[in-house]
């Protein structure tokens, strides 16, 4: 009966310290995943209100067809702002730490987001070129100076010659080199050429461009096998469309040992029914990433990658009218509408495992 009693008390201290140890093990774990935010805006027309006689913004002037007075200039980047500050935030209680942007004019305006209340308490950073557009838009890179470290950043020409024979002007490609938390990452920010004229005449403009993409990531890959690089940006395509599933080879999903395909999440959102921006009650998706597969996996302390997703939240989207459902534009046709942009953005969640020293001085922390 002792024996009986002693064993029975034996396996309740056994139970008991496994209970505990688990609870330890629970405890070190919460709290020691490292989660970054990566985003991507097309932010509909970013002007400021100075004419500039380079390009050709006359019409976003206050005396230009838009009537793009200071007043709606301000509404904008508060606006804009506002939902960058927000995306993401669910999960990491701050805003994203590396940020893609489009359809921005010049580093003033830009300047002039990272400013303004909603985000000036996270310090970003941002690195710009002026590009050859004839309108004048440009794409930049917003990166919280806490979390990434700039080696080096040029912009990549895309040249393209119209049926006439004569020079198409479009956005050049930024390619950046940094170091986030200390990882080496490569960002590729693109503002792909739209569809003005019909999607099949205009395909090949996109099919360049893609190529240029796949070149810059073939050169990185070649001075360094293992680079892991992130493409962001406004593609003015599906993510099925051969720009992306037969230049850039992306798959949904990768299978093992498969090092010449890059991955799409995009493309099971894409498959959903999901876009970004709607036209003629048809949605696109065309604000995509693209990255290479070793962002898949990896060891304790390399990010990899989580999940995507659109951020679409009710204040963003029309909730009225012909366009109702659509993303909150700040403009139809001329017609000043007072909202966002015409494109929803997109995000994903770089995730990192530390060990549980290593949680304690690091921020953004969380348990997905």
């Amino acid at each position: 009966m002792i024996k009986i009693l002693y064993s029975l008390v034996r396996l309740k201290c056994f139970l008991l310290a496994l209970f505990l140890l688990q609870q330890l093990v629970w405890a070190q774990r919460k709290g020691t995943y490292h989660i970054r935010t990566i985003a991507f805006y097309n932010v509909e027309n970013l002007f400021d209100t100075t004419n500039d006689s380079l390009i050709f913004d006359d019409e976003r002037t206050p005396k230009g067809s838009y009537r793009w007075t200071e007043k709606r200039y301000r509404k904008k980047i508060t606006h804009i702002s506002k939902v960058l500050s927000e995306i993401g935030f669910q999960m990491t209680k701050t805003s994203p730490d590396v940020i893609g942007l489009c359809e921005v004019e010049n580093r003033k305006v830009v300047e002039d987001l990272i400013n303004h209340a909603y985000l000036k308490e996270s310090k970003y950073g941002i690195l710009h070129e002026d590009s050859p557009d004839e309108r004048g838009i440009d794409v930049a890179l917003l990166y919280k100076e806490a979390a990434f470290l700039p080696i080096s950043f040029q912009s990549r020409r895309l040249v393209l010659i119209d049926e006439a024979g004569y020079r198409d002007y479009t956005r050049d490609q930024l390619v950046v080199e940094g170091l986030l938390d200390e990882e080496k990452l490569y960002f590729i920010v693109n503002h792909w050429p739209s569809r003005s004229g019909g999607e099949l005449r205009s395909r090949p403009n996109r099919i360049a461009a893609a190529r240029l993409n796949k070149r810059i990531m073939d050169s990185i890959r070649r001075l360094d096998a293992n680079a892991k690089i992130i493409c962001m940006g406004d593609l003015n395509d599906d993510p099925e469309s051969a720009s992306v599933k037969k230049v850039l080879k992306t798959r949904e999903n990768l299978n093992y040992g498969d090092s010449l395909s890059l991955f799409n999440p995009m493309e099971k959102l894409y498959r959903k029914g999901l876009g970004t921006l709607a036209y003629r009650d048809k949605w696109n998706l065309f604000d995509q990433f693209v990255l290479t597969p070793n962002l898949l996996s990896g060891e304790r302390n390399q990010f990899v990658f989580w999940k995507a997703a659109i951020f679409a939240p009710a204040y963003l989207i029309r909730r009225e009218g012909r366009y109702k459902g659509y993303p909150f534009r700040t403009y139809v046709g001329t017609t000043y509408q007072g909202g966002y942009a015409d494109h929803f953005p997109v995000y994903f969640y770089f995730i990192r495992q530390m060990k549980y020293n290593d949680s304690l001085e690091s921020g953004n922390t969380n348990s997905p």
